[in-house]
């Protein structure tokens, strides 16, 4: 069992940056992929991003070249961030993690409880 806790959310101005974390327990971290989604209001959750164990990366389009996932295996952490926000990016960002070594958009085992984004104009 893997337990996600998403920190950094918040409100900033369009243009602006946020870092997101994900605190992950368990002590086989390390092996997880790791995938960021959002959730705006209305809309269904959508793939934002994914890190796989040997730190590949994969984006959706609407955050390529915006956005950066990493992560700290020492630490058990992942990071969302975000650079140059749009309104259009305001959504509840969620963590996620799933034991396959391939970054997919689809097929996670564990989520976090999200974390709200908010990017006025």
């Amino acid at each position: 069992q893997v337990q996600l806790a998403e920190s950094g959310g918040g409100l900033v101005q369009a243009g602006g940056s946020l870092r997101l974390s994900c605190a992950a327990s368990g002590r086989t971290f390390s092996t997880y992929t790791m995938g960021w989604f959002r959730q705006a209001p209305g809309k269904e959750r959508e793939f934002v991003g994914g890190i796989s164990w040997s730190e590949s990366t994969v984006y959706a389009d609407s955050v390529k070249g915006r956005f950066i996932i990493s992560r700290d295996n020492a630490k058990n952490t992942v990071y969302l961030q975000m650079n140059s926000l749009k309104p259009e990016d305001t959504a509840v960002y969620f963590c996620a993690a799933r034991t396959s070594r391939v970054v997919t958009t689809i097929n996670y085992d564990y989520w976090g409880q999200g974390t709200q984004v908010t990017v006025s104009s």
